[in-house]
């Protein structure tokens, strides 16, 4: 019978797996973080050139 769904076989599954360090999880928080800002922020910049064009076209209010 296979042990990877008994209680012993998920933990045994648990102490193999390799968790990030406190220094990588860090890291990866900003990278996300900056990502996201800067792509809020280049949304927010098409969304005013566009709204710029279509009012220049006399699109809109």
């Amino acid at each position: 019978m296979d042990k990877t769904f008994s209680w012993s076989g998920i933990k045994k599954e648990a102490k193999r797996v390799r968790w990030p360090k406190w220094k990588d999880i860090g890291t990866n928080s900003v990278e996300v973080l900056i990502f996201v800002l800067f792509f809020a922020l280049f949304f927010v910049v098409c969304e005013f050139v566009v709204t710029f064009v279509l009012r220049a076209m006399g699109i809109g209010a």
